[in-house]
């Protein structure tokens, strides 16, 4: 179970598990410890680096190759402005190792950063977050510790798994103590750096007031106090769920009105620009699109709608669950869209995808809409030719067998055979576009906006077709040039 047992009393929940002395009196933090060196470990790590040089960072994985790109000029992570970022700390007081033990022994603060993927078995199967590698990091921490230590949650984490953490620090045989902080990464993937130098808020739960105004002190190194926001455990925790769940929600909320848009000749973009005028409401994440993707959204509405029938609300439970709904109708109706354009066949016709990675500025693929429109394309026998700046061609074909295999983790001879015969991974937009029917658009980068396209409709198969699924080809002549062009939200 993702929620620790509690029992209930007046109607109020009281814990079970054991309470871990709180400190009274925290030396000022000197050496802090990462365990995890993904997409929020390492950069958040290396700005810490940077802007307390009177701090020593070590940043460990049990991956050595992920550790040896971090002392490298290939970082693991891309990520506008990182390298430089990494560069100015990296050998001064900014370390990155496999030495897990060492660096816990040394911290006087931890934090956990690994990934807490949605569990595909057992209890909570498709919606609740797999806990395992946080429980193997607190065991790891209980049995290595000494003295006291600060344990920092940063992974994305269901309320009240401070408790579970706690319970397993609680029974640390060296006789060391604990504090349990929450600490949530509010860092959007392209704009992560920006995220960390100028944070709309750095949150912090915790129990222990000298433990919290540890960290507080850390990140007032440059986060102004007025940003640093204190709260308790349990709603630190339930306060990044909470944020992501509902900025999907304006996703999924725009795009649902992006069909009515395209039913009606309304302008998607016109009705966002109209409604994100109202100071109510406000313009984020108001951009219809294919669909949202990346490592939190889905991941934590699942886990929200887990949390929510683990506790019993079935119907706030379904009121969320229908955001994700809507985000896989959205890309559903995408990719019958395409083939519905296409004479109702795209079997054997070739489609150049422009985009991989979830969003443009980062590598990360998790949860990408283009997974799915090249799964759904391929089930129709489409030939796929797929660019992508930065992420390259080992993920893409990694990411694409996981969401081809069978109930049972298996991947079957015929879809093997689509991703052998029917895949092609090129390394520009020429390439893949020369003799297409048809380009899906499913990542914003910068770079499509700016292409010959006039040498692209020459080199298609006539007619030449351009499905935007991010709109950023919009206020371009395509027609003039002979393309037909389809965004979302809008017909023409």
């Amino acid at each position: 179970m993702p929620v620790p047992p509690v029992s209930k009393r007046h109607d109020k929940m009281i814990l079970t598990q054991p309470q871990l002395e709180q400190s009274t009196n925290v030396e000022p933090i000197r050496k802090i410890c990462c365990i995890g060196a993904g997409y929020v470990g390492g950069p958040t790590m290396a700005m810490i680096a940077k802007q307390c040089p009177d701090i020593e960072v070590k940043v460990v994985d049990i991956n050595a190759d992920r550790i040896a790109q971090w002392n490298s000029d290939e970082l693991p992570v891309y990520e506008p402005g990182l390298d430089e970022v990494v560069s100015e700390s990296r050998g001064r007081n900014l370390h990155f190792s496999t030495d897990v033990d060492q660096a816990i022994a040394d911290a006087q603060m931890i934090f956990i950063s690994v990934n807490t993927p949605t569990k595909h078995f057992g209890v909570g199967a498709g919606r609740a977050a797999n806990l395992e590698f946080i429980e193997k990091c607190a065991r790891k921490i209980a049995e290595v510790a000494q003295g006291h230590k600060i344990v920092v949650e940063k992974s994305t984490l269901p309320v009240r798994t401070a408790e579970a953490v706690k319970a397993i620090l609680a029974g640390a045989s060296s006789g060391a103590t604990f504090d349990v902080l929450s600490n949530p990464e509010f860092l959007a993937e392209g704009t992560a750096v920006e995220d960390l130098v100028a944070p709309d808020r750095v949150l912090i739960g915790g129990e222990s007031k000298a433990a919290v105004d540890a960290l507080v002190d850390v990140y007032a190194h440059w986060v102004p106090r007025e940003k640093l926001l204190t709260t308790n455990l349990w709603s630190s925790e339930l306060s990044k769920l909470t944020a992501n769940a509902f900025l999907a929600q304006r996703v999924s909320s725009i795009n649902s009105i992006s069909a009515l848009c395209e039913a009606t000749e309304a302008d998607v973009d016109e009705v966002a620009m109209a409604i994100g005028m109202d100071s109510r409401i406000g313009p984020k994440f108001l951009k219809s699109s294919v669909g949202f993707g990346g490592s939190c959204f889905q991941k934590d509405i699942l886990n929200l709608v887990y949390l929510c029938e683990y506790f019993g609300l079935p119907e706030v439970a379904e009121y969320w669950e229908q955001v994700v709904k809507m985000n896989d109708y959205q890309k559903t109706r995408f990719v019958r869209r395409i083939v519905r354009t296409l004479f109702n066949t795209v079997s054997d016709k070739k489609i150049g995808i422009w985009g991989f990675a979830f969003k443009k500025d980062t590598n990360d693929t998790r949860e990408s809409a283009a997974i799915y429109i090249c799964r759904d394309l391929l089930h129709e026998r489409a030939k796929i030719s797929i660019y992508d700046p930065r992420v390259d061609a080992e993920q893409i074909r990694r990411d694409l067998a996981d969401v081809m295999r069978n109930g049972d983790s298996e991947l079957s001879a015929a879809s093997e055979k689509l991703l052998n015969e029917n895949v092609e991974i090129v390394t520009d937009i020429h390439e893949a576009s020369k003799d297409a029917h048809g380009i899906a658009v499913l990542t914003e980068w910068d770079e499509f906006k700016d292409a010959d396209f006039e040498r692209i409709h020459n080199e298609m198969k006539k007619p030449a077709f351009i499905f935007d699924g991010r709109n950023i080809l919009k206020n371009l002549p395509l027609a003039d040039i002979g393309f037909i062009y389809q965004g979302i939200g809008f017909s023409r």
